[in-house]
């Protein structure tokens, strides 16, 4: 069966194609209302399907926006695209997503795809290889956001970010008023900036409280099974600990299954800490304790952000956002 045109509705009404087209993009014509009204009859029964591509390259716009992940497993990403979809579908733009796996090959291949649909704009969570491909974006003059992943030059770029250190040393003065001492803390992969910022936290608190041990630092990957792996790792080296801090409630989840199933009791033998704020973190048992970003608001801001720079594309933003404690049970 062959795709339905402009010509096939144009036919069947009785019209010119040109006129089928103006009402379609809702452009000011002289057209009767009987005569539209069958128009837009006819391309509903005949479920016409405008091409997209033409109608880009016409209009120079897609009203399509791309979000690069770098894992939608993680409860924080999925987050953030929910709040980004619920801002572009309001604003009547379409969404791509694309799921890099944390590969730099995928993520240069998805953005370039990404650039090849014509798309306005891209919402980039970035693994990290965002340098090179920021060069990408920028020599193709398309209108991008970063956001929770820094880049060495943040201020070069527009971008919606938490303070990852400060949260962290909210959460590591918890602990310590708690009168904990021997906290461990598990890291993201240490080629991101944001890993690197949330250990920078520990560090302070730790050395302002002269008990940093960089035997207690463990590097993860911000996976629930990195949470496992690592804190396997940390029971088996013996290190007697109070509490140990997470650098992401993927982690964290991931640690409190393997606690519960070697017979600690939490956080009676030892407590856990998290950070992000995910909503399963509130959902398991114990409830999980944990710094809060706030993820749907980041993802908003970050859609608005990039609407307002593909209308705009001299703006040059960066938006940080408060982290805030979170008190449960693990704790």
């Amino acid at each position: 069966m062959k795709k339905v045109t402009l010509k096939d509705i144009a036919e069947k009404v009785g019209v010119s194609k040109a006129t089928v087209s103006m009402v379609l993009n809702n452009k000011d014509i002289n057209v009767s209302e009987s005569t539209r009204d069958k128009i837009l009859k006819t391309v509903k029964e005949l479920n016409y399907i405008p091409n997209s591509v033409a109608r880009s390259l016409s209009t120079n716009k897609s009203n399509t926006i791309g979000i690069i992940l770098p894992d939608i497993e993680n409860s924080f990403f999925s987050e953030v695209a929910r709040a980004i979809e619920d801002v572009a579908s309001s604003s009547n733009y379409n969404v791509i997503f694309c799921n890099t796996d944390n590969k730099k090959e995928k993520e240069e291949q998805y953005i370039k795809l990404l650039i090849s649909k014509l798309v306005d704009g891209i919402i980039f969570l970035t693994g990290a290889y965002s340098s090179d491909n920021i060069k990408i974006l920028k020599s193709n003059n398309i209108p991008f956001v970063l956001v929770d992943r820094y880049v060495e030059n943040p201020k070069e770029v527009n971008g919606v970010y938490c303070l990852n250190e400060k949260g962290v040393e909210l959460g590591m003065d918890y602990l310590l008023n708690k009168g904990k001492k021997r906290i461990a803390f598990v890291t993201g992969p240490m080629n991101l900036n944001i890993s690197k910022q949330r250990l920078q936290g520990y560090i302070n608190a730790m050395t302002k409280a002269n008990l940093y041990n960089e035997d207690f630092v463990f590097e993860g990957d911000f996976t629930t099974d990195g949470g496992i792996d690592l804190t396997k790792e940390i029971l088996k080296s013996n290190i007697k600990l109070d509490a140990i801090f997470y650098g992401n409630d993927a982690m964290a989840l991931g640690g409190i299954k393997v606690l519960i199933r070697e017979g600690y009791k939490i956080p009676e033998d030892i407590s856990v800490m998290g950070f992000d704020n995910v909503k399963i973190s509130s959902f398991i048992q114990p409830e999980l304790t944990t710094v809060s970003q706030p993820i749907y608001d980041m993802g908003r801001a970050a859609c608005t952000l990039l609407i307002d720079s593909i209308d705009d594309k001299t703006i040059n933003k960066q938006i940080y956002f408060q982290p805030e404690l979170v008190i449960r049970d693990t704790v």
